[in-house]
């Protein structure tokens, strides 16, 4: 069976848990640094490494950060919530256990807007990290021969979001984490960072015949860290449970990783439930009473959301998509508000900065705050074009070049001498110059063909390097051709 009959036949079910790393500047329940890309084993503490007797201290930071979080996916914050013991064994937690919450979440509810629909959440739960194991040495039975252990991760503050099994295709559940990540990072509680697994995503996936009401059984995915992995994983389990489905078989509920090079699923382990895990509260933490005056305080300080920007885009007159270009990359779109505070002109700011300036980023995997280009020098070059001073096509060479100098606009543009000509004698003198050298060309425009007008644009632009006032030339020229 093809995969667009499978698609016809049967349905996906996807719900996501994500994992996001909070930006503490330490760990959640020890004081140990939080900071990524740090030596191994360098920030680590008594606590992190459970030492016998030591004892949990809840970072306030990390809860604010979880409340914050709450209220921008529209959840509940419950006036209390608690810690528990998840019994589990991590060979990279040191106290064999994990903090974490069960009956008793931070957040309740909530939902994620998408482009054609709501995804729902259905809670939101603080937790520790686990460290990373480095797996070395000659390839042996499993790949390698020894394994050694990163504590540096061990301990920082997690808020898992796990949304209700509400997304039906690959590209919702992309277009989710992409909005996901947006508010998180709009809201300075995570980098969004997939490739340093700094936000992670772990796919429930189960198929069912269209039109069935129940669902069928889930596998869950984990190991996913991009948004082309993750379309690529749901893609590929689909099939898996499709393929068993159709041969009479029976999809089991389990635990699969996904492997990127091969672009496959495989077995890790069974999928416990939660009565596998032996959750009890956690002794050492009293449970946590959260105060409506500090929830409403926390709702003051909550920045624009990416929704709220979009809007705010469309009604300076942005379309759409360009708003959504723009807020899906956050330095674009601190950029781009800083530069209309300062007056520049919205839609033309935005053309350039998704124009000239992405091109130039791409090329050299730059952010825009790594080039040389400062919000006031690109609202000087701005206001050169609207004034007429300097053509598009000059404003458009020069930004290229601020970007990598950070030369101050109206000085190149002096320095060059590429202020606009708008001398009239001169274009006309150019214009009958042109007309002169190119008979048959005027014959054919004279003759209906319209468009070779851009042809004898051209040839001026090319005398003038592009300098000549647009308008004017396009006065002069067509007075020209009609002679």
């Amino acid at each position: 069976m093809s995969l667009e009959d499978m698609k016809k036949k049967y349905e996906m079910v996807i719900g996501l848990e994500v994992h996001a790393q909070l930006k503490t500047n330490t760990k959640i329940f020890a004081p140990d640094g939080a900071q990524f890309g740090k030596e191994p084993n360098t920030q680590t503490s008594a606590i992190t490494l459970g030492m016998p007797g030591v004892l949990p201290v809840l970072n306030k930071e990390a809860v604010r950060m979880g409340i914050l979080t709450g209220l921008a996916l529209n959840s509940q914050i419950p006036k209390r919530c608690k810690f528990d013991r998840k019994q589990y064994f991590y060979p990279d937690l040191p106290k064999g256990y994990q903090i974490s919450q069960f009956d008793e979440p931070i957040c309740l509810g909530g939902w994620v807007q998408i482009s054609n629909k709501k995804i729902g959440i259905t809670r939101a739960h603080l937790e520790e990290d686990a460290g990373k194991l480095v797996h070395a040495g000659a390839a042996g039975l499993y790949g390698s021969s020894y394994s050694l252990v990163d504590l540096n991760r061990a301990g920082t503050p997690l808020l898992e979001i796990v949304s209700e099994p509400d997304m039906r295709s690959s590209d919702e559940a992309r277009e989710y984490v992409e909005q996901l990540r947006n508010i998180l990072r709009y809201i300075g509680v995570c980098d969004g960072n997939l490739e340093e697994g700094s936000m992670r995503a772990d796919a429930n996936i189960s198929v069912r015949p269209r039109g069935q009401k129940e669902f069928g059984t889930r596998a869950e995915i984990k190991n996913v860290n991009s948004f082309r992995a993750l379309v690529r994983a749901i893609e590929y389990e689909f099939e898996r449970q499709t393929e068993i489905i159709e041969e009479g078989g029976e999809v089991i509920q389990e635990t699969r990783l996904w492997d990127d090079n091969s672009g496959t699923t495989s077995s890790m382990r069974g999928k416990e439930d939660a009565h596998d895990y032996r959750y009890f509260p956690e002794p050492d933490l009293m449970p946590l009473e959260i105060s409506r005056e500090w929830i409403e305080e926390i709702q003051k300080s909550m920045p624009e959301l990416p929704l709220q920007k979009i809007k705010r885009y469309m009604e300076l007159g942005l379309s759409e998509y360009d708003a959504n270009v723009i807020v899906n990359q956050m330095d674009i779109a601190l950029f781009y508000d800083e530069v209309i505070e300062k007056g520049a002109n919205p839609k033309t700011a935005s053309n350039f900065l998704m124009g000239e300036v992405a091109a130039y980023l791409k090329e050299e995997k730059l952010a825009i705050n790594q080039t040389k280009l400062s919000a006031d020098n690109f609202v000087k070059l701005l206001m050169l074009l609207d004034k007429g001073t300097i053509s598009n096509n000059i404003a458009k060479q020069l930004v290229v070049e601020i970007l990598k100098s950070g030369e101050d606009a109206q000085q190149l543009v002096e320095k060059k001498g590429l202020s606009v000509l708008s001398d009239s004698k001169l274009l006309e003198e150019l214009a009958k110059k042109v007309v002169q050298a190119n008979p048959e060309q005027v014959a054919a425009y004279k003759g209906g063909r319209d468009k070779l007008f851009g042809f004898f644009v051209g040839q001026i632009m090319k005398e003038t390097k592009g300098r000549a006032n647009p308008q004017m030339l396009n006065e002069i020229l067509k007075k020209e051709l009609e002679k």
